[in-house]
């Protein structure tokens, strides 16, 4: 009697056991479908070693997104994703939930990087020129990759603790941007996920 019941306890931690791996995975899936990095184009422009083609191949062939500074470089290095896959760099803004509250950004960088969260243009047709910029900063860790969620509530227009909230029902991409490269300069991005 008594192996029977025991029997039929592991059986039941079993199925919670495989239940609660079952569960982690379909979250995991869910992310990964919301993960910009695994699903979207990414664009730069400025003095970096790498090319929009290069970039991507890593992204699809890695996971994961690298950018260097050239030897020298002049004028800034900027990384743009749309929140919506686009082939152009300049698509339709995206309309996120209400219930939409963050992003969360897993990255390594030598140097400050300001995320620029742009808007569509004020008649909320395009991201093609115009539209806002609310910023915030992704501060220098070199050494390792670290993960932050930064709600949207963060980003505000020019960076200043007045400025003007971004509206996230008009969103169009996230340019990654490094103002001031010197040689060698990177940034390394391993996730972008809109909750």
């Amino acid at each position: 009697m008594k192996n029977q019941m025991s029997i039929k306890i592991t059986s039941l931690l079993f199925i919670l056991i495989m239940g609660f791996f079952t569960l982690g995975f379909i979250a995991i899936e869910k992310d990964s479908d919301k993960d910009l990095v695994k699903t979207s184009t990414w664009f730069i422009a400025g003095p970096a070693l790498e090319n929009q083609e290069m970039i991507n191949r890593v992204r699809e062939e890695k996971g994961i997104i690298k950018v260097t500074a050239k030897d020298n470089p002049k004028g800034e290095i900027e990384l743009n994703v749309l929140i919506t896959n686009s082939d152009s760099n300049d698509g339709a803004p995206t309309n996120l939930s209400s219930d939409s509250k963050f992003v969360l950004i897993t990255y390594k960088s030598s140097h400050l990087i300001k995320l620029q969260a742009r808007e569509g243009n004020s008649e909320g047709t395009g991201c093609l020129h115009g539209g806002s910029h609310p910023r915030m900063d992704l501060s220098p860790s070199p050494k390792k990759f670290t993960t932050v969620k930064i709600p949207w509530s963060d980003f505000k227009q020019d960076g200043l603790p007045d400025g003007k909230l971004l509206d996230i029902h008009n969103l169009c991409k996230f340019n990654f941007v490094n103002y001031n490269p010197v040689s060698g300069a990177f940034l390394e991005i391993k996730s972008v996920i809109i909750d």
